[in-house]
């Protein structure tokens, strides 16, 4: 896929016209993708949208991200397949304050980020990707996992040792006696 087709300019540009887009790239591309983020395949894998000029030098992105993610369960090293379809929502601003930004909380529907002079879609579609990508995946019907881990001679934690004052009334009791 020629990067030509994968990147918009943003500034600077003539025209300031929505553009859509639909980027699904090649089973190559999605191969050396699957390997790259660990993932035992990756197919369907599409980012389709609008990028919409927004005042008179900000940008807004709209777009779905779609793909089927196959990947070893987290317990059985089963294959265990993902369906992903997640709206991306971004905002382009050429005044994008930093400091502003880390003060404040972000609400999850849009993110708002620097203008950059060129959107490179393809790394958008793999950023959204990675944050799509299920953490822990688990094959159907895998029962969840018990662990412990004690050193030699200690014994596990219980609840009671959890609330520190539960022994405070016997103990003043004990004292009256």
């Amino acid at each position: 896929m020629p990067d030509s087709d994968t990147k918009i300019r943003l500034t600077g540009a003539r025209e300031r016209t929505p553009r859509s887009f639909d980027l699904r790239p090649d089973a190559q591309t999605c191969s050396l993708l699957a390997q790259e983020l660990d993932l035992t395949a990756l197919r369907k894998l599409r980012l389709a949208g609008e990028l919409r000029p927004t005042g008179t030098r900000d940008w807004e992105l709209e777009a779905t991200l779609g793909a089927t993610i196959v990947q070893p369960c987290g317990v059985t090293l089963e294959p265990v397949t993902t369906r992903v379809d997640e709206s991306v929502d971004r905002r382009y601003l050429a005044a994008y304050d930093e400091e502003l930004a880390a003060e404040q909380e972000m609400p999850d529907e849009t993110a708002d980020e620097p203008l950059p002079s060129v959107l490179d879609l393809m790394a958008l579609l793999t950023e959204e990707l990675i944050l799509a990508i299920p953490p822990y995946p688990r094959a159907e019907g895998t029962a969840p996992v018990e662990a412990e881990s004690l050193p030699k001679g200690a014994e596990p934690i219980r609840d009671d040792d959890l609330k520190p004052f539960a022994g405070l009334k016997d103990a003043l009791d004990k004292g009256q006696n």
